[in-house]
Protein backbone atom coordinates (compact mmCIF):
# COMPACT_ATOMS: atom_id res chain seq x y z
CA UNK A 1 0.00 0.00 0.00
CA UNK A 2 1.51 3.45 -0.61
CA UNK A 3 -0.31 7.10 -0.12
CA UNK A 4 -0.55 9.75 -2.91
CA UNK A 5 -0.97 12.84 -0.56
CA UNK A 6 1.54 11.31 1.94
CA UNK A 7 1.99 15.40 3.66
CA UNK A 8 -1.66 14.83 5.11
CA UNK A 9 -0.07 12.16 7.20
CA UNK A 10 1.27 15.18 9.44
CA UNK A 11 -1.97 15.79 11.11
CA UNK A 12 -1.82 12.64 12.92
CA UNK A 13 0.24 14.94 15.28
CA UNK A 14 -2.55 16.31 16.83
CA UNK A 15 -4.13 13.40 18.01
CA UNK A 16 -1.71 13.27 21.07
CA UNK A 17 -2.38 16.83 21.68
CA UNK A 18 -6.00 16.36 21.73
CA UNK A 19 -5.70 13.54 24.30
CA UNK A 20 -3.63 15.56 26.32
CA UNK A 21 -6.24 18.73 26.17
CA UNK A 22 -9.08 16.00 26.86
CA UNK A 23 -7.38 14.80 30.23
CA UNK A 24 -6.60 18.06 31.24
CA UNK A 25 -9.99 19.64 30.96
CA UNK A 26 -11.40 16.41 32.50
CA UNK A 27 -9.40 16.93 35.61
CA UNK A 28 -10.06 20.90 35.76
CA UNK A 29 -13.70 18.76 35.88
CA UNK A 30 -13.72 16.54 39.40
CA UNK A 31 -15.13 17.21 41.81
CA UNK A 32 -14.23 15.93 45.29
CA UNK A 33 -16.99 14.37 47.19
CA UNK A 34 -16.81 14.82 51.36
CA UNK A 35 -17.22 11.04 53.23
CA UNK A 36 -17.20 11.21 57.04
CA UNK A 37 -15.06 8.03 57.60
CA UNK A 38 -12.24 7.41 55.21
CA UNK A 39 -13.09 3.63 55.18
CA UNK A 40 -16.48 4.42 53.10
CA UNK A 41 -14.45 4.91 49.80
CA UNK A 42 -12.87 1.42 49.89
CA UNK A 43 -15.82 -0.35 49.89
CA UNK A 44 -17.37 1.57 46.78
CA UNK A 45 -16.35 -0.30 43.56
CA UNK A 46 -16.05 2.16 40.25
CA UNK A 47 -19.47 0.99 37.91
CA UNK A 48 -19.38 0.29 33.96
CA UNK A 49 -20.42 4.13 33.19
CA UNK A 50 -17.02 5.37 35.08
CA UNK A 51 -14.51 2.38 34.09
CA UNK A 52 -15.59 3.04 30.16
CA UNK A 53 -16.17 6.98 30.84
CA UNK A 54 -13.40 7.77 28.25
CA UNK A 55 -14.64 5.47 25.63
CA UNK A 56 -16.25 8.38 23.41
CA UNK A 57 -12.80 10.54 23.28
CA UNK A 58 -11.13 7.13 22.20
CA UNK A 59 -13.70 6.59 19.40
CA UNK A 60 -13.60 10.27 18.44
CA UNK A 61 -9.69 10.12 17.99
CA UNK A 62 -10.03 6.92 16.17
CA UNK A 63 -12.48 8.26 13.89
CA UNK A 64 -9.73 11.09 13.14
CA UNK A 65 -7.24 9.10 12.58
CA UNK A 66 -9.25 7.37 9.83
CA UNK A 67 -10.22 10.45 8.19
CA UNK A 68 -6.13 11.79 8.06
CA UNK A 69 -5.64 8.09 6.57
CA UNK A 70 -8.25 8.68 4.25
CA UNK A 71 -7.29 12.11 3.19
CA UNK A 72 -3.76 11.04 2.49
CA UNK A 73 -5.19 8.94 0.21
CA UNK A 74 -4.06 5.16 0.52
CA UNK A 75 -3.87 3.25 -2.56
CA UNK A 76 -3.28 -0.43 -3.03
CA UNK A 77 -1.34 -2.25 -6.41
CA UNK A 78 1.53 -1.96 -7.76
CA UNK A 79 4.10 -0.26 -10.32
CA UNK A 80 5.19 -2.27 -12.66
CA UNK A 81 8.55 -1.89 -15.29
CA UNK A 82 9.06 -3.11 -18.93
CA UNK A 83 12.68 -3.21 -19.58
CA UNK A 84 13.56 -2.46 -23.58
CA UNK A 85 16.86 -3.48 -24.04
CA UNK A 86 18.89 -2.78 -27.12
CA UNK A 87 21.43 -4.56 -28.08
CA UNK A 88 24.81 -4.07 -30.06
CA UNK A 89 26.50 -6.40 -33.07
CA UNK A 90 30.36 -6.92 -32.50
CA UNK A 91 32.65 -8.73 -34.43
CA UNK A 92 35.71 -9.36 -32.96
CA UNK A 93 38.89 -9.92 -35.57
CA UNK A 94 41.35 -11.32 -34.54
CA UNK A 95 45.49 -11.66 -36.07
CA UNK A 96 46.21 -15.59 -35.74
CA UNK A 97 49.37 -14.97 -37.81
CA UNK A 98 52.96 -16.76 -36.52
CA UNK A 99 54.19 -13.29 -35.14
CA UNK A 100 51.40 -13.65 -32.34
CA UNK A 101 53.68 -16.27 -30.86
CA UNK A 102 56.03 -13.60 -29.51
CA UNK A 103 55.99 -14.44 -25.73
CA UNK A 104 55.99 -10.32 -25.09
CA UNK A 105 52.71 -10.73 -22.83
CA UNK A 106 54.43 -12.88 -20.12
CA UNK A 107 54.22 -15.73 -19.37
CA UNK A 108 51.91 -16.22 -21.90
CA UNK A 109 52.49 -15.61 -26.00
CA UNK A 110 50.51 -12.65 -27.52
CA UNK A 111 47.44 -15.22 -29.07
CA UNK A 112 47.09 -16.87 -25.87
CA UNK A 113 46.59 -13.44 -23.67
CA UNK A 114 44.44 -12.12 -26.17
CA UNK A 115 42.47 -15.43 -26.31
CA UNK A 116 41.82 -14.79 -22.46
CA UNK A 117 41.21 -10.71 -22.53
CA UNK A 118 38.80 -12.18 -25.23
CA UNK A 119 37.13 -14.34 -22.79
CA UNK A 120 36.58 -12.32 -20.12
CA UNK A 121 34.94 -9.54 -22.85
CA UNK A 122 32.99 -11.84 -24.23
CA UNK A 123 31.33 -12.70 -20.42
CA UNK A 124 30.63 -8.89 -19.96
CA UNK A 125 28.38 -8.51 -22.49
CA UNK A 126 24.63 -8.59 -22.25
CA UNK A 127 22.34 -9.24 -25.10
CA UNK A 128 24.68 -8.16 -27.72
CA UNK A 129 25.43 -10.18 -30.96
CA UNK A 130 29.24 -11.25 -30.98
CA UNK A 131 30.65 -12.66 -34.15
CA UNK A 132 34.32 -13.51 -34.40
CA UNK A 133 36.53 -13.29 -37.94
CA UNK A 134 40.50 -14.61 -37.51
CA UNK A 135 42.95 -13.59 -40.22
CA UNK A 136 46.62 -14.69 -41.20
CA UNK A 137 47.29 -14.76 -44.91
CA UNK A 138 43.42 -14.90 -45.74
CA UNK A 139 40.95 -14.33 -43.20
CA UNK A 140 37.34 -16.30 -42.40
CA UNK A 141 34.51 -16.39 -40.09
CA UNK A 142 35.36 -18.45 -36.75
CA UNK A 143 31.88 -17.65 -35.77
CA UNK A 144 28.84 -15.69 -37.47
CA UNK A 145 27.14 -13.42 -35.23
CA UNK A 146 25.23 -15.26 -32.11
CA UNK A 147 23.58 -14.26 -28.68
CA UNK A 148 25.16 -18.09 -27.58
CA UNK A 149 28.05 -17.07 -25.65
CA UNK A 150 29.12 -20.84 -24.48
CA UNK A 151 29.56 -21.41 -28.42
CA UNK A 152 31.42 -18.51 -28.85
CA UNK A 153 33.81 -19.35 -26.45
CA UNK A 154 34.46 -22.81 -26.95
CA UNK A 155 35.26 -21.69 -31.02
CA UNK A 156 37.30 -19.24 -29.22
CA UNK A 157 39.57 -22.11 -27.64
CA UNK A 158 39.89 -24.07 -31.24
CA UNK A 159 41.78 -20.55 -32.10
CA UNK A 160 45.24 -21.95 -33.45
CA UNK A 161 48.43 -20.09 -34.69
CA UNK A 162 48.92 -22.14 -38.30
CA UNK A 163 44.55 -22.51 -39.09
CA UNK A 164 45.69 -20.60 -41.88
CA UNK A 165 48.89 -19.92 -44.09
CA UNK A 166 51.29 -17.00 -42.61
CA UNK A 167 50.71 -13.61 -43.43
CA UNK A 168 48.50 -10.19 -42.30
CA UNK A 169 45.72 -10.09 -44.18
CA UNK A 170 43.77 -6.69 -42.47
CA UNK A 171 41.66 -5.26 -45.30
CA UNK A 172 40.02 -8.92 -46.25
CA UNK A 173 39.74 -9.23 -42.35
CA UNK A 174 38.11 -5.64 -42.10
CA UNK A 175 35.97 -6.84 -45.11
CA UNK A 176 34.75 -10.25 -44.01
CA UNK A 177 33.91 -8.65 -40.62
CA UNK A 178 31.52 -5.89 -42.43
CA UNK A 179 30.18 -8.38 -44.70
CA UNK A 180 28.97 -10.03 -41.76
CA UNK A 181 27.82 -6.81 -40.47
CA UNK A 182 26.02 -5.29 -43.10
CA UNK A 183 23.11 -7.07 -42.96
CA UNK A 184 22.12 -6.18 -39.61
CA UNK A 185 19.32 -3.66 -38.65
CA UNK A 186 20.97 -3.13 -35.13
CA UNK A 187 21.58 0.63 -34.60
CA UNK A 188 25.23 0.30 -33.48
CA UNK A 189 27.56 -2.00 -35.16
CA UNK A 190 31.24 -2.65 -34.27
CA UNK A 191 34.36 -3.88 -35.42
CA UNK A 192 37.24 -4.81 -32.65
CA UNK A 193 40.73 -5.49 -34.71
CA UNK A 194 44.09 -6.90 -32.84
CA UNK A 195 47.00 -7.07 -35.09
CA UNK A 196 50.25 -7.48 -34.08
CA UNK A 197 51.83 -6.71 -37.81
CA UNK A 198 51.55 -4.88 -40.89
CA UNK A 199 49.41 -5.54 -44.12
CA UNK A 200 51.23 -8.05 -46.33
CA UNK A 201 48.50 -10.16 -47.99
CA UNK A 202 45.30 -10.02 -49.18
CA UNK A 203 43.35 -8.55 -52.59
CA UNK A 204 41.66 -6.21 -50.64
CA UNK A 205 43.22 -2.60 -49.13
CA UNK A 206 42.73 -2.05 -45.18
CA UNK A 207 41.36 1.92 -45.92
CA UNK A 208 39.28 0.40 -48.63
CA UNK A 209 38.15 -1.68 -46.70
CA UNK A 210 37.17 0.73 -43.71
CA UNK A 211 35.64 2.81 -46.10
CA UNK A 212 33.02 0.35 -46.89
CA UNK A 213 32.89 0.03 -42.83
CA UNK A 214 32.30 3.81 -42.55
CA UNK A 215 29.59 3.79 -45.67
CA UNK A 216 28.04 1.42 -43.94
CA UNK A 217 27.92 3.33 -40.44
CA UNK A 218 30.18 0.28 -38.71
CA UNK A 219 32.49 1.71 -36.53
CA UNK A 220 36.39 0.21 -36.05
CA UNK A 221 38.48 -0.07 -33.07
CA UNK A 222 41.80 -1.33 -33.70
CA UNK A 223 44.29 -2.39 -31.23
CA UNK A 224 48.04 -3.04 -31.79
CA UNK A 225 49.52 -5.66 -29.79
CA UNK A 226 52.99 -6.66 -28.60
CA UNK A 227 56.27 -4.29 -26.99
CA UNK A 228 58.02 -1.66 -28.61
CA UNK A 229 61.98 -2.93 -29.60
CA UNK A 230 60.73 -6.77 -30.34
CA UNK A 231 60.01 -9.58 -28.48
CA UNK A 232 61.46 -13.53 -27.75
CA UNK A 233 59.58 -15.78 -30.30
CA UNK A 234 59.65 -19.67 -30.07
CA UNK A 235 60.98 -21.91 -33.05
CA UNK A 236 61.01 -25.52 -33.87
CA UNK A 237 64.22 -26.38 -34.98
CA UNK A 238 64.75 -30.48 -36.32
CA UNK A 239 67.66 -30.30 -35.09
CA UNK A 240 68.16 -28.72 -31.25
CA UNK A 241 63.94 -28.85 -31.05
CA UNK A 242 62.33 -25.78 -29.65
CA UNK A 243 64.11 -22.60 -29.66
CA UNK A 244 64.06 -18.67 -29.13
CA UNK A 245 64.90 -16.18 -31.37
CA UNK A 246 64.43 -12.45 -31.52
CA UNK A 247 61.78 -11.12 -33.58
CA UNK A 248 61.53 -7.43 -34.13
CA UNK A 249 57.80 -5.87 -33.60
CA UNK A 250 56.45 -4.12 -36.40
CA UNK A 251 52.74 -2.61 -36.10
CA UNK A 252 51.84 -0.17 -39.19
CA UNK A 253 50.47 2.13 -36.36
CA UNK A 254 49.37 4.82 -38.56
CA UNK A 255 47.23 2.52 -41.17
CA UNK A 256 45.67 1.54 -37.84
CA UNK A 257 44.80 4.89 -36.58
CA UNK A 258 43.69 6.17 -39.79
CA UNK A 259 41.14 2.95 -40.19
CA UNK A 260 39.66 3.85 -36.41
CA UNK A 261 39.75 7.42 -37.26
CA UNK A 262 38.09 6.83 -40.35
CA UNK A 263 34.86 5.31 -39.18
CA UNK A 264 34.86 6.81 -35.69
CA UNK A 265 36.41 4.53 -33.34
CA UNK A 266 39.87 4.49 -31.69
CA UNK A 267 43.26 2.94 -32.06
CA UNK A 268 44.89 1.28 -28.79
CA UNK A 269 48.27 -0.03 -28.01
CA UNK A 270 48.71 -2.80 -25.79
CA UNK A 271 52.38 -3.64 -24.63
CA UNK A 272 51.07 -6.05 -21.89
CA UNK A 273 48.67 -8.36 -21.15
CA UNK A 274 47.26 -5.88 -18.22
CA UNK A 275 46.70 -3.02 -20.62
CA UNK A 276 45.20 -5.78 -23.32
CA UNK A 277 42.18 -6.38 -20.77
CA UNK A 278 41.86 -2.30 -19.67
CA UNK A 279 41.60 -1.54 -23.62
CA UNK A 280 38.50 -4.31 -23.80
CA UNK A 281 37.21 -2.97 -21.02
CA UNK A 282 37.29 0.84 -21.93
CA UNK A 283 35.75 -0.22 -25.10
CA UNK A 284 33.04 -1.97 -23.68
CA UNK A 285 32.28 0.80 -21.42
CA UNK A 286 32.23 3.09 -24.71
CA UNK A 287 29.84 0.90 -26.36
CA UNK A 288 27.55 -0.15 -23.66
CA UNK A 289 23.77 -1.72 -24.95
CA UNK A 290 20.72 0.67 -24.89
CA UNK A 291 18.11 -0.05 -21.71
CA UNK A 292 15.21 1.60 -21.92
CA UNK A 293 12.69 1.19 -18.75
CA UNK A 294 9.30 2.51 -18.98
CA UNK A 295 7.24 2.08 -15.99
CA UNK A 296 3.15 1.29 -15.96
CA UNK A 297 1.14 2.27 -12.37
CA UNK A 298 -1.76 0.12 -11.21
CA UNK A 299 -3.39 1.68 -8.30
CA UNK A 300 -6.79 1.51 -6.41
CA UNK A 301 -7.87 4.18 -4.49
CA UNK A 302 -8.72 2.72 -0.85
CA UNK A 303 -9.97 6.14 1.05
CA UNK A 304 -13.63 4.92 0.24
CA UNK A 305 -13.26 2.04 2.26
CA UNK A 306 -11.67 4.62 4.96
CA UNK A 307 -14.71 7.20 5.48
CA UNK A 308 -17.37 5.04 6.13
CA UNK A 309 -15.93 3.54 9.05
CA UNK A 310 -14.94 6.65 10.38
CA UNK A 311 -18.88 8.39 10.26
CA UNK A 312 -19.85 5.23 12.48
CA UNK A 313 -17.38 5.85 14.85
CA UNK A 314 -18.45 9.53 15.26
CA UNK A 315 -22.02 8.50 15.36
CA UNK A 316 -21.46 5.72 17.95
CA UNK A 317 -19.30 8.75 19.82
CA UNK A 318 -22.41 10.71 20.13
CA UNK A 319 -24.69 8.05 20.29
CA UNK A 320 -22.68 7.09 23.49
CA UNK A 321 -22.07 10.79 24.72
CA UNK A 322 -25.83 11.60 25.14
CA UNK A 323 -26.83 7.83 26.50
CA UNK A 324 -24.82 5.65 28.35
CA UNK A 325 -21.91 8.36 29.53
CA UNK A 326 -24.30 11.87 29.40
CA UNK A 327 -23.42 14.01 31.92
CA UNK A 328 -25.61 15.84 34.06
CA UNK A 329 -25.31 19.35 33.96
Amino acid sequence: MRFANPLFLILLGIIPLLVWDYFRRAGLREAGIVFSDIAIPKNIRPGFRVKHRHAPMVLRMAAIFIFVLALARPQAGQKEEEIITQGIDIMLTLDISGSMKAEDFSPQNRLDAAKDVLREFIKSRRNDRIGMVVFSRYSFTQCPLTLDYGALSGLLDKVAIGMIEDGTAIGMAIANAVNRLRDSSVKTRIIILLTDGVNNAGKIDPLTAAKAAKALGIKIYTIGAGKPGGAMYSVEDPVFGKRYVHMDTEIDEELLKKIADGTGGLYFRAKDKEVLMEIYKTIGQLEKTKIETKEYANYTELAGFFILPGFLLILLEIVLANTLFAKIP
